[in-house]
C-alpha cells in the first residue's frame, strides 16, 4: 500500500503551526514546490525552513522546477488562478519539470511527503496539480492539510 500524499500551504500561519502540523501527520519528507525558496514570513525561506523541519526529524527537498513561473504567480495574486493553470501547464511540458516530477513521483510512493508552497487555499495553487499529477501516476491518495485558523 502506498503512503498518502500530502499539501500544504503556509500563508497566514506561523512556521512553528506548519511544523506542528506536518509533525501529527507523519510527514517524512517535505518537498517545497515554490520556484524561490525565499519568504518574508519568518522560517519559511529554505535555509531556515530546512533546519525547522531537521529538529522534527523530517526530510527537506526543493523542486524549483515544480514551482510556479513568475507570471503564473502574478496571475494567482490578480485573483486569476485560470490563468495560472494554463501557463503551468505549459511549464510543465518542460524537461527540469517532467524529471522533477518523475523524481517526486518516485519519493511520494516510498515516503509520506508533503509538497508546500504558499497559497492556503490548495484549489488555487499549483501544489494541487503537481498532487493531482502525483496521484495520476501513483493512485495514492491525496489530503490537503491546513493550520486551522
Amino acid at each position: 500500500m502506498l503512503p498518502e500524499l500530502m499539501t500544504i500551504g503556509y500563508e497566514g500561519t506561523t512556521s512553528a503551526e506548519v511544523l506542528a502540523l506536518l509533525r501529527r501527520s507523519r510527514v517524512q519528507l517535505l518537498i517545497d514546490v515554490r520556484a524561490v525558496a525565499s519568504s518574508r514570513k519568518p522560517g519559511f525561506s529554505k535555509t531556515l525552513l530546512a533546519a525547522g523541519l531537521q529538529t522534527e526529524g523530517i526530510g527537506y527537498l526543493h523542486l524549483p522546477g515544480l514551482g510556479t513561473p513568475k507570471e503564473g504567480r502574478q496571475a494567482v495574486r490578480a485573483g486569476q488562478p485560470h490563468k495560472m493553470e494554463a501557463i503551468y501547464a505549459e511549464h510543465m511540458k518542460s524537461d527540469r519539470a517532467q524529471a522533477e516530477l518523475a523524481h517526486a513521483i518516485q519519493l511520494a510512493q516510498t515516503d509520506r511527503c508533503c509538497l508546500l508552497c504558499f497559497e492556503r487555499d490548495h484549489t488555487t495553487c499549483h501544489r494541487r496539480i503537481v498532487a493531482e499529477a502525483i496521484h495520476s501516476a501513483t493512485g495514492q491518495p491525496v489530503t490537503h492539510l491546513a493550520v486551522p485558523v
